[in-house]
Parts: structure tokens; sequence; C-alpha cells
């Protein structure tokens, strides 16, 4: 059951021929969960969940449970068919895996209030004891969620829309409705959002800020002075200069040259993009050798 916390917007990892890796994905979950994170979610955009297949992702699945660290995993769909959504989700629940982020259905940008209710109210038919994390990126989905209409489903459905990941920002700082789990996608708001009630966040970046946002999360559960999160934001800003896909993997090919891969239409940075990230960072004094050693 997914709690209060510091969750990642877990990586993907490719072998050369563009298939997932699963056992390095695994490891690389595994790695950044024992190094601070409360757990992560698996095929967020992140992790390149709309580009991967749904044999490759099952079978990433089958394989999550002889994990130690089972019980902090969670799963995005990234799927815009409402079948291949239920395919996956009824798939996971054999394995006892029953919390999902899911998006709205993406590409179609008459996207409406009624029709994305459909597709909730749908999927919670199929799937009954399903539990959701509603996913608000509307630059991705092309669909915001607004306060009105998230309260709407989580009062028609409130044994199952449990949470949000707002990487919107339209929302973390308006909903407060007990018991609701609300994580802004983006760590530089996560002090601010505990300040006002959120439950953590859910970060793409927090794939290699995993310590500090940790620690700003359990300096706030202290009550105690503050002592990372400047560099934290100033860490995260960095990133946000770049597309963070992109980034992240230019950033972790350092330590793993298998996070060179992936998948069409994503790349790489520009060597001198790279360059100019590792420079900010270094500025920074975030590199592997302080922040990111295994």
């Amino acid at each position: 059951m997914i709690k209060k916390g510091v969750y990642a917007a877990t990586l993907s990892v490719l072998d050369k021929n563009s298939t997932l890796d699963v056992e390095e994905t695994i490891a690389h979950a595994e790695n950044i969960i024992n190094e601070g994170l409360h757990g992560v979610f698996f095929f967020g955009s992140t992790g390149q969940s709309q580009l991967i297949s749904m044999a490759e992702k099952k079978e990433l699945v089958s394989k999550l449970p002889f994990s130690k660290l089972k019980n902090n995993f969670f799963l995005g769909t990234g799927f815009n068919s409402l079948n291949d959504n239920l395919e996956f989700i009824k798939y996971s629940m054999e394995y006892e895996f029953n919390t999902f982020l899911i998006m709205p259905p993406a590409y179609y940008k008459g996207n409406t209030e009624d029709g994305v209710f459909e597709f909730y109210r749908q999927i919670i038919k199929s799937v009954p004891k399903i539990k959701i994390i509603l996913y608000n990126f509307e630059k991705l989905s092309g669909f915001k969620f607004e306060p009105d209409f998230l309260k709407k489903l989580v009062s028609t459905y409130p044994k199952n829309i449990i949470g949000c990941k707002d990487s919107t920002y339209n929302l973390y700082e308006k909903i407060k409705i007990k018991d609701f789990l609300m994580f802004p996608g983006d760590e530089s708001k996560l002090l601010k959002g505990l300040e006002i009630g959120c439950s953590g966040c859910i970060s793409a970046i927090a794939n290699v800020t995993h310590k500090l946002a940790r620690e700003v999360f359990d300096d706030f559960q202290k009550n105690r002075t503050q002592k990372s999160n400047h560099k934290l934001i100033n860490v995260r800003h960095t990133f946000d200069k770049y597309n963070l896909i992109s980034g992240l993997h230019s950033f972790m090919s350092l330590q793993n040259s298998k996070f060179k891969n992936l998948l069409p239409p994503l790349t790489l940075l520009k060597s001198n993009d790279q360059k100019e990230l590792l420079k900010k960072l270094e500025s920074l004094k975030f590199n592997f050798n302080k922040n990111l050693a295994a």
C-alpha cells in the first residue's frame, strides 16, 4: 500500500537492441530505494512507458515479486488504449500489484471531462479492487485535471481514486481531501508541498536526487532544520533546462553505458549540452562520487 514519501518515476534500462533489460531496470530501482526512496513507479513517462511494448512490461512485472523490495514497487501503465490498460492491469494484479499511476489517453486533443471520467469509470468497473494514482500532466496527455473534476472522481470512487501525481501543478496547493495522497511531480516543490499538507513527491529527477530528497522529507517529518532543500532545488532546476529523460540518461550513462540506449524519438543530450549539464552540476557539488555512489 502506497503511503506518504519520496518516490521516483524510475528509468527503464534498454539493451543494445532497444529491448527492455528487465534485470538492470529492477536493479536500478532497488539501488535508488536502498539509497533513500520510499519506492518507485515503473513505466511512468520517465520510464519511456509509451514506447515500451506490452510483452516487455509483462516480463518485468513477472520478475518483480522475486525482489525483496517488491512492496516498494508500483506501476504506471502508459497505454492510450483502454483495453491495453485493462489487460496490463489485470495481468499485474495476478502478481499482487494493485496500485497504478494512470494518465488519461494522450494524443486526442479533444479530451473532455466526460470522456476522461468514462475512461476511469470503465477501468474501475472492470477491476473493482484497483487503486489509482491519477496522473495530471497536461503537457503530455493534453488534458488538465481541474480541482472540481478531481473532487468529482474522488467522491464517486473514494475507495479506488486514492491519490494524484500533479505534474501540471494546478492542484497540489488547492486539493485538501482527507486521506487523499497528493504528490507534486517536482522535488523542488517537495518541502512547500509538505508544509501545506501534501504527501511527498513522485519525480523523474529523484532517480539521481533520491538522497537529497529523502533528507528533506525526513528533516520535515522530524521538525529539523532543513539542510538539503536549497541544493535539491538547484539540482532540479539545472535538469529542468533540458529534456528530463535525455538529461537523466546522459548523466546516468557516465556510470553505466546501458543508459545510453533510448527508444526513438528520444535521444541523449548533444555533446555540448551534456558537458554544460555536468559543469553546472559540478558547480553545485553534485556528482556520482558524492551523491550517487553505489
